[in-house]
């Protein structure tokens, strides 16, 4: 109420100044006519003169009002030289600096709200080099500074750098428009100001800190190079380091580019994702999924059965799966497809050259995609005992009795509820206050309840203390709601996340920075400071999804062969992910909790999958939808699925943000039954009901009325 007060009391007086005749009187024509009598009302009058002045030009700078060339010019021609530059540099920064405000004031929150992704990354921009910039653009007169302003307001500039870049960036204008004011009774037209030179010379000015920005990079790039002997030629365009999901959709992209590329992998080609990762957590799932169904067929109308289960089958059969999927990330097809494969450590000698097996390569470019490591925490007694990771359970010969876990992470929790399916005692213990703690309380709950169901124990909010060995039991201590509490166990599978591989041999000599997560730092186009070395992947962040590291991986690659004439910005607007428990959870966009943090103003529409036909069918009918949508809109802010097949049905959301479809759209699409997919589409129903136009509809109620009787 407040806001739209004010609004109205400005646009008063805006309104007041336009009617009142003023833009007649801001003309350079009446400048020169009043310019005598203006004069002596100064000699009379000085400080109340310079009073009103001041407040004129500040009212028409602030309200964005046409005159403020006028102003400047009659400033000089008024109050002379020196005392006209002090008037109208405060008097200009002032109003520009209240246009600032009245735009952040009226319009940031509902910019912000609608173009969110954009805005943040022209504040990321603005945080970094946001003055600079300011500063170019203030010594040109000829951009239209209320533009300027106006922008500004929009992002987060701190508002004291604001009016200071302004005082400083708008002097040189100013005391070129006043100086020629003090000659107003020679100017015939205001066109006599600026001559061709004199504006070629406005605009080198202006250009020359970006000219200057550009040298000193160069400079400082050539320093980074300094000592570095840069080879004459170069045996390929590109060299990545890593054959994971990053690095083998890097060096694809850039054979299928006709470039010449290299490989280099230590280990296993296809990486953590095809051998100890998402390929092998998935076969093992499958299989949990299915003796969860054999184990309730009863509901399903077929008599109980108790197959026999032999662990060392389930491992032989994850182990099949990893072999049929292999080919597809083998050193014989990526050798057809172009790429010279190399199984070796990588050496990095320079930014250019790499040693492998004995031999030196060179390479306009390299690329890292080094992948990560699991974290391994720092608790007493850890080291005496025989722990397991994501990377080594794969290894295990027999179930463990005893599975205790530590993290109620994604890895933490598929692994958990797979390996209680198939007969072992799991515990999951967190310190975290809630499972999937990334994701909104509703979900996390929700996939508590369904584990505990399942007898799968669950400790959150604990401290480990220690762990160890007595009586050749392993031990656990934590401390659980103020309560010290002793775990046993048979195994310890450490899932607490996973760490940036940043040990390259070799790595030291080019000192690339390490940021806050661990991850080599980049910049947005995943530049180290080197310009031809790139990142990307987990040894990048800022996520850690085999679906984002093939994504980075095309930014790497094209960004590498095409510099420095065509560079692309990461786009992390619309970020995919899926934890693969049973129901699945899958999220795109802002979470709840999110969009509060962020002051968002957002509506949740929610649909349960217990009236979806074909779950009920299936049995599959645990779960629900929820969106977050901009108040007042159809725009989809975000999605959270929680339920069978999640992963697959967020894919529709995923294509509708990308592409900003609304739910309106969604709705008046044709979704086969009965399917899934269906409860995309009675979500979108429902968020429709819940903005049904009542008026209008009552008008329509009449009107059959009316054609009845």
């Amino acid at each position: 109420m407040k806001k739209m007060i004010l609004g109205f009391f400005l646009a008063f007086v805006i309104f007041f100044l336009m009617k009142s005749g003023y833009l007649d009187l801001l003309t350079f024509a009446e400048l020169k006519q009043r310019q005598h009598q203006l004069l002596s009302f100064n000699h009379s009058y000085p400080f109340f003169m310079f009073l009103i002045y001041f407040c004129i030009y500040i009212l028409v700078t602030a309200f964005s009002l046409p005159g403020a060339t006028i102003l400047t010019l009659g400033a000089g021609a008024i109050f002379g030289f020196f005392k006209g530059v002090l008037l109208v540099s405060f008097a200009s920064s002032i109003g520009a600096t209240s246009a600032f405000l009245l735009t952040r004031y009226f319009f940031r929150a509902t910019v912000e709200s609608k173009f969110s992704n954009q805005l943040k990354a022209l504040n990321s921009g603005i945080e970094k080099e946001g003055a600079f910039y300011l500063f170019s653009l203030r010594l040109v007169p000829l951009f239209p500074f209320f533009l300027i302003n106006m922008l500004m307001g929009l992002t987060n500039m701190p508002l004291l750098t604001f009016y200071v870049v302004s005082q400083l960036g708008m002097l040189v204008g100013t005391t070129l428009y006043v100086n020629a004011g003090t000659q107003l009774a020679s100017l015939e037209t205001i066109k006599g100001i600026i001559s061709l030179p004199l504006l070629s010379s406005l605009i080198l000015l202006g250009v020359t800190p970006l000219l200057a920005k550009k040298m000193i990079e160069f400079f400082k790039i050539r320093k980074i190079y300094r000592k570095f002997t840069k080879p004459e030629s170069f045996d390929y365009n590109v060299l990545v380091i890593g054959a994971g999901a990053a690095g083998l959709v890097t060096s694809y992209i850039a054979a299928a580019l006709r470039s010449k590329v290299a490989l280099i992998e230590k280990d296993k080609m296809g990486g953590e994702c095809l051998n100890t990762g998402c390929v092998p957590s998935k076969a093992l799932i499958k299989v949990s999924k299915v003796m969860k169904t054999v184990q309730t067929v009863s509901k399903f109308g077929i008599s109980d059965t108790f197959p026999q289960l032999k662990y060392s089958d389930i491992r032989e059969r994850v182990q099949r799966v990893i072999k049929d999927i292999s080919p597809h990330d083998s050193v014989e097809r990526y050798t057809s497809l172009g790429v010279d494969c190399h199984v070796g450590e990588a050496e990095i000698l320079s930014p250019w050259q790499i040693k492998v097996n004995d031999k030196i390569l060179s390479t306009k470019n390299i690329v890292i995609a080094s992948g990560s490591k699991p974290i391994i925490p720092l608790i007493p007694g850890l080291d005496k005992i025989h722990y397991i990771t994501s990377e080594t359970i794969w290894n295990l010969q027999e179930l463990p009795e005893r599975l205790l876990i530590l993290g109620g992470g994604p890895v933490g929790c598929e692994l958990g509820q797979a390996l209680r399916r198939i007969g072992a005692d799991v515990t999951i213990v967190s310190l975290q206050k809630a499972l999937l703690p990334k994701e909104d309380d509703e979900i996390s709950l929700e996939l508590k309840r369904k584990f505990k169901s399942e007898g799968v124990k669950i400790l959150l909010d604990s401290e480990v203390l220690e762990v160890g060995v007595r009586d050749g039991n392993k031990w656990m201590s934590l401390k659980h709601n103020g309560e010290i509490k002793e775990i046993e166990f048979d195994d310890l599978l450490i899932a607490q996340g996973r760490r940036a591989n940043t040990d390259i041999p070799g790595i030291e000599k080019l000192e690339l920075e390490i940021g806050d997560h661990g991850t080599f730092s980049h910049d947005q186009y995943l530049r180290t400071k080197f310009p031809n070395v790139y990142v990307c992947g987990d040894c990048a962040g800022p996520y850690q999804f085999s679906h984002m590291a093939a994504h980075q991986a095309w930014y790497a690659s094209v960004n590498s062969l095409f510099s420095p004439f065509k560079l692309f910005k990461v786009d992390y607007s619309i970020v995919p992910s899926v934890t693969f428990t049973d129901p699945e959870v899958a999220r795109v966009g802002l979470s709840e909790r999110e969009a509060l943090e962020k002051n968002i103003n957002y509506e949740v529409i929610k649909y349960s999958l217990d009236d979806l036909d074909r779950a009920i069918a299936d049995g599959e009918n645990e779960g629900f939808i929820k969106v977050i949508t901009q108040k007042g809109s159809d725009k989809i802010l975000g999605v959270a699925i929680v339920s069978s097949r999640a992963g697959d049905l967020l894919g529709e959301f995923i294509l509708a943000m990308k592409w900003g479809i609304g739910m309106n759209k969604i709705l008046s699409t044709i979704h086969p039954y009965p399917t899934f997919s269906e409860a995309i589409k009675y979500t979108a129903g429902t968020w429709k009901r819940n903005h049904k136009p009542e008026r209008l509809l009552q008008w329509v109620e009449r009107f059959h009325h009316w054609r009845r009787n």
